[in-house]
């Protein structure tokens, strides 16, 4: 039997990989700009691996603090040429509170001493839900009012955002618009007072999201 020239296998080995890593080429450049041109109307919803809500809080008025909510899921009814007519709805799952230390994560989930109140969300706490009730639009920001439920309790909230980018996902091919948002709240309205005042009752919040058309 003649060997196999190592050429030949060079040219078998090129010829299986290559699809492959066309498939895999990176984008020479971010898919996604500050181009509100880019932006169509439609239904959209978020990207929950993308969107997060970060919070902060200041401890013993020495330094800040912060903690992440994941998983953010909801829609957005969106009209580039009428954005006081789009409409937000999202949840956050509270009982996916995370920070870098665990004993205060767990402290957060833990169920009240004796069956009473848990001092802050306890173990099985109900998503947050937000919900615009009015959006004006200035340029690349927008004001954006609505009820946020949190606890168990309503009470208005209003979200200063800021267009990032929008342009088309490489990998599932949707057409992506990505904001980011703050606001600031006060927890005690909503019924979580434990350690105020060495842990402020102010929470701020840095909101990034990625909406998805559908």
């Amino acid at each position: 039997m003649r060997p196999i020239p190592l050429r030949s296998f060079a040219a078998l080995a090129l010829a299986v990989t290559a699809p492959l890593a066309a498939q895999q080429a990176m984008p020479t450049e971010a898919p996604g700009r500050p181009d509100a041109r880019r932006v169509t109307a439609g239904s959209y919803r978020t990207d929950p691996s993308h969107s997060l809500i970060r919070w902060e809080v200041t401890h013993f008025g020495f330094n800040a603090y912060y903690g992440l909510f994941g998983d953010v899921a909801g829609t957005l009814e969106l009209d580039p040429r009428n954005p006081a007519a789009s409409r937000l709805d999202v949840t956050i799952p509270v009982s996916k509170v995370t920070t870098v230390n665990a004993a205060l994560t767990q402290h957060l989930l833990r169920p009240g001493a004796n069956g009473g109140r848990p001092d802050f969300f306890g173990p099985a706490p109900a998503d947050a839900r937000f919900v615009s009730t009015a959006v004006r639009a200035s340029g690349s920001r927008a004001r954006i009012t609505g009820n946020l439920t949190l606890n168990g309790v309503t009470r208005p909230v209003t979200i200063d955002a800021r267009f990032i980018g929008a342009g088309t996902n490489p990998f599932n091919r949707k057409e992506t618009v990505g904001f980011e948002g703050t606001a600031t709240i006060r927890r005690s309205e909503f019924g979580i007072t434990n350690g105020i005042p060495l842990v402020t009752d102010e929470v701020k919040l840095a909101i990034s999201v990625a909406f998805e058309k559908q």
